[in-house]
């Protein structure tokens, strides 16, 4: 027989729980201790969960003690088990919890293969950008003529926007119109990258995009003409669905704990590829470059063919790619891209309320990219022309911001719960205001310091947060055209957000342009305020 102490304290449970079982809820926390099987109730009083022939009973809650004790106690309670303390009667009821899913083995593995891919992929591509001010001069010396009439439209962009004729100032602008030309490409094909994997499965996929960036590498290295350096972007452009495919991989996890930190190590890769890959670039020869980009391009494209598992079982993937076509068609409109028009196009629609925060989240991606991306554009024209920053100094100050980000982003976004991403994002956004405030209106370097401080911390934080979260929405085969989707309205951004930031810089100022960018943070900040993260059901967990 239990102790008496016991006996008393489960009558107190029963007495209470009659009085307050409709406080009986579902889907309680886990405290971790104990065992996990059987329904679980939670009145005013404590936890009591029925097991095959024992008890687990919490201390009572409004007498602060948290002790959990473990009894035998016989099989049947005398006279029955009372119904308050199983949750039962009174109109109450006890739903059992939704499974808690840990990451496995299998999601670790998963994480880690696309880290490093993503890495090599972005170790290739930024090589270049540290020789592209020297290779647009050697491409100009050469009197290429395509390199001339491109030359006559950036020029004729420069006055129109009141440019000072300075070379650096030039490079700038020409390089920054070759990055939207790359950006477009991708915006143009990202959903039909996504809505291939949907029916194909991730691993071909991705093994295909791959190979077109292997042989963007490989016309680049090959050849010295502008003709062929563009070309090479083309395809390389055509051929980046590597990057939402890494999300659309990791969205398709069954863990939500093991998506939000999947999301965060993308951020992390970006972070690193974008800090060691100029650097790198810098520190060889400049007929070196392109056969090394070439060299991580096929150790990447070998490695995911070795290591990459598919995530997309066959039952789950899409029974045909031509929906994901249609809607592609329609994704040409900005509108149908915010609308998630792919998504509405399938079979499995997301509910009506589901839908509305998916494409209220789409716009918040796209606002916040757009004005992101344009005042990052413009932080190399502010730094030089208010501080006179040498070319090595500006890369030192991007190095800093990227070890930053992927400082923040392996400490702190990768530990953000599921659930608390929309809020992680807000604040990041707020924080976003007053640092691209002291970046434009400083006139000292620790207030451009300070400022950039701030802008490393919130950047760390609302793409991969973002993403994870829309990658809560739809089916296990909309998981690659909902990324696809949500990439190619950051692409749009990235392909408009420089050139028009690059304008109102140069026709109102650094101040009024940092200003005014500055404010309009709010919108994406308002956009959020009263969306909720998608409600995991038992089915989804």
């Amino acid at each position: 027989m239990p102790p008496s102490g016991l006996l008393g304290r489960l009558a107190s449970v029963a007495v209470v729980s009659l009085r307050k079982s409709a406080a009986c809820v579902s889907c309680c926390p886990e405290s971790g201790r104990g065992r996990t099987e059987g329904p679980l109730c939670w009145g005013e009083g404590a936890p009591v969960r029925v097991l095959a022939g024992r008890w687990l009973l919490g201390g009572m809650v409004g007498a602060g003690d948290q002790r959990w004790l473990h009894e035998d106690l016989p099989p049947r309670w005398p006279g029955g088990i009372p119904a308050a303390v199983m949750g039962w009667g009174a109109g109450g009821s006890c739903t059992p919890r939704p499974p808690i899913h840990q990451q496995t083995p299998q999601d670790t593995r998963v994480i880690t293969v696309v880290f490093l891919g993503l890495l090599l992929d972005l170790l290739a591509f930024t090589l270049l950008l540290p020789l592209l001010p020297g290779l647009l001069e050697s491409h100009s010396r050469a009197h290429d003529p395509l390199y001339g009439s491109w030359q006559r439209g950036v020029d004729w962009f420069a006055a129109a926007i009141r440019m000072p004729a300075e070379k650096r100032y030039n490079s700038v602008l020409f390089g920054g119109l070759i990055g939207s030309v790359f950006s477009f490409l991708q915006f143009l094909l990202a959903p039909l990258t996504g809505a291939v994997s949907d029916c194909l499965g991730r691993r071909p996929t991705m093994l295909l995009s791959l190979t077109g960036l292997v042989m963007s590498y490989a016309v680049w290295a090959t050849s010295r003409s502008f003709a062929a350096f563009l070309a090479s972007r083309v395809i390389g452009g055509i051929s980046k669905g590597n990057v939402s495919l890494s999300t659309a991989i990791i969205a398709d996890l069954s863990s939500p704990s093991a998506r939000s930190r999947g999301m965060a190590v993308i951020g992390v890769a970006f972070s690193l590829g974008f800090t060691l890959g100029p650097m790198l670039g810098a520190s060889l020869p400049s007929e070196t470059v392109p056969w090394l980009a070439l060299l991580f391009a096929v150790s990447n494209l070998l490695f995911m063919f070795c290591f990459l598992p598919e995530t997309l079982l066959p039952e789950k993937r899409a029974p045909s790619i031509t929906p994901g076509f249609r809607a592609a068609a329609d994704l040409l409109s900005p509108l149908a891209l915010l609308r998630f028009s792919a998504v509405t196009h399938s079979q499995d629609t997301p509910a009506g309320d589901r839908l509305w925060s998916l494409r209220r989240l789409g716009l918040v991606y796209f606002l916040y990219l757009f004005l992101f991306s344009g005042l990052e554009y413009t932080l190399s024209f502010l730094a030089h022309q208010r501080f006179q920053f040498s070319s090595l100094q500006q890369g030192k100050m991007f190095f800093s911001i990227g070890l930053s980000m992927a400082a923040v982003q392996g400490a702190y976004a990768r530990r953000i719960s599921p659930g608390g991403e929309i809020t992680a994002v807000k604040r990041a956004i707020l924080l976003l205001v007053p640092a691209f405030l002291l970046i434009g209106w400083g006139l000292t370097l620790p207030v451009l310091g300070l400022g950039l401080l701030l802008y490393s911390f919130a950047a760390a934080v609302v793409v991969p947060c973002l993403s994870s979260v829309v990658a809560d929405y739809g089916s296990a085969g909309q998981k690659g055209t909902i990324m696809g989707t949500l990439r190619s309205l950051g692409a749009l951004a990235r392909a408009v957000g420089p050139m028009v930031a690059a304008s109102v810089y140069w026709l109102a100022g650094a101040r009024v342009c940092f200003t005014v960018c500055s404010g309009l943070f709010l919108l994406p900040f308002l956009l959020l305020r009263k969306l909720r993260p998608p409600a995991r059901t038992l089915k989804a967990e």
